[in-house]
């Protein structure tokens, strides 16, 4: 309500940013994982004094840092870029909630940048110990800012015992951290396992003796990475809020997805003890490019569930996805939803400064007075600001097919009553006259009704009362 509205055509600002921190997500746990891999076999290698391994794993650490910290780092700053964009209101939350968090993840990151290019451009000329103590540093530095971002971004789906008053602590243990840093924790090693896969067959492929040995060893780490990953998904389900279960049960997409989510791990699981583990002659390029596919997809689809379940809100009985403060509802609904923003007052000061008062607030009763094309212009403004977080006029969750074959005064009664018609949509935060005006404008952008459809044009006896009020008492 308190910042200005950004317009992403078609896709929806939102989108975006799952666009974005998709492609950061498949970045950011090969940086862990790959860690991890990197660091244990390097130990490895230095033990059993096998030059050729380490060899590969010095083309492999070069591979890492060009995708985790090149790449990482772009994709990172695009999220902060599009967060700040689309939903400033939960950004600023997060980081006033959590100034210590980020404080001490930016430490961690910093460790990371530097630990990771000493482990690289330093590779032979410190000696193994020395060496395998700074993989380690990077190893552990990455993991603990998946860990502290795990516990701000599962805040977001469920705030536990946390108010405003109590400290960052109370927020960051939170019923969803644990399983979420299982589950994270277990990807992170599952896709590290998929790009060793994928960049050892392409490179190793003269040398089969050692491919056998990589394949056979990551395949453990990948294995493993698949157990955490169906351990802590089903933790993370058994901790879910009701709206969240609710969410998943009611529709039929997320339920598809969430079995497609617990299927791969185990198709993942079996594929790499049947496979890299006790064939590694599996591993060809063809077989690397397949998995690595399955594992993108699957942690792509997990990513988009997480989201989903947080539905109505950005952050869980705080901010909701329109962003607005749960808080601020009860008053929107006696002021106006125009009245309670500084952007909105300022472009109906501009263009309709008569609709206001004696004490410069917009009175909601001169709202209606104004011409139709003005009421339709003042609708726009309203859905901008209430509905374009989620929906687009045309493009994806597209209100003109959302409203297609609706009346006017159907779309009015759902838009009073919308958490009650759909109870992962924020509830209306306006006024009556508001609604009007809003509905005036989905009118103009609704779809008729599918021509050449047949069936019984009977009604209902005015008796029946089906009203959203009703229901919801």
């Amino acid at each position: 309500m308190h910042y200005p509205w950004w317009y992403v055509p078609g896709l929806t600002a939102p989108m975006l940013i799952a666009l974005i921190a998709t492609l950061h997500v498949f970045v950011s746990m090969y940086a862990v994982g790959g860690g991890i891999f990197l660091t244990t076999e390097t130990t490895y290698a230095y033990k059993i004094n096998n030059k050729l391994l380490l060899e590969y794993l010095r083309s492999q650490a070069l591979f890492f840092i060009l995708i985790t910290v090149v790449f990482g780092a772009i994709t990172g700053v695009g999220i902060w870029w599009t967060i700040g964009l689309t939903s400033p209101l939960a950004t600023e939350s997060l980081i006033h909630i959590f100034v210590f968090g980020w404080a001490m993840e930016y430490v961690f990151f910093v460790l990371e940048i530097i630990s990771a290019f000493i482990f690289y451009y330093y590779w032979g000329r410190l000696d193994s110990k020395t060496h395998i103590k700074i993989g380690w540093i990077y190893a552990i530095s990455a993991w603990m800012s998946l860990v502290l971002i795990t516990g701000i971004t599962a805040f977001q789906l469920d705030i536990g015992n946390w108010t405003p008053q109590k400290g960052m602590w109370i927020a960051f243990f939170n019923p969803q951290t644990f399983p979420q840093i299982i589950a994270r924790t277990g990807a992170s090693l599952m896709l590290a396992a998929l790009y060793v896969f994928l960049h050892s067959s392409f490179r190793l492929s003269k040398d089969i003796a050692l491919k056998k040995l990589i394949a056979t060893r990551v395949a453990k780490w990948g294995m493993v990475g698949a157990v955490l990953v169906t351990l802590g998904g089903l933790w993370w389900y058994l901790a879910l809020p009701q709206s969240g279960k609710a969410a998943l049960s009611g529709a039929s997409a997320l339920n598809i997805l969430t079995l497609i989510i617990f299927t791969s791990s185990v198709v993942v699981f079996f594929m790499l003890y049947l496979g890299p583990y006790r064939n590694p002659d599996w591993v060809s390029p063809g077989f690397a490019i397949m998995f690595f596919l399955l594992g993108i997809a699957a942690t792509g689809t997990g990513e988009f569930i997480r989201e989903s379940t947080r539905k109505p809100y950005i952050i869980y009985n705080y901010v909701l996805g329109n962003n607005i403060l749960v808080s601020e509802v009860p008053r929107l609904h006696s002021t106006g939803f125009l009245n309670g923003g500084s952007w909105t007052r300022a472009f109906m000061k501009a263009h309709y400064p008569q609709v206001f008062d004696k004490n410069g607030d917009i009175d909601n009763g001169k709202l209606l007075q104004l011409p139709d094309k003005d009421q339709a212009k003042v609708g726009e403004v309203i859905f901008q600001y209430h509905c374009n977080d989620c929906h687009s006029q045309v493009g994806f969750s597209a209100v003109s097919d959302l409203t297609r074959g609706w009346t006017e005064e159907m779309i009015k009664t759902v838009i009073i009553h919308l958490d009650a018609a759909h109870f992962f949509m924020p509830p209306w935060s306006g006024t009556t006259e508001e609604a009007m005006l809003l509905a005036k404008y989905l009118k103009s952008l609704s779809l008729p009704h599918p021509a050449g459809m047949r069936y019984s044009s009977a009604r209902l006896p005015d008796s029946l009362d089906l009203s959203f009020e009703k229901r919801r008492n």
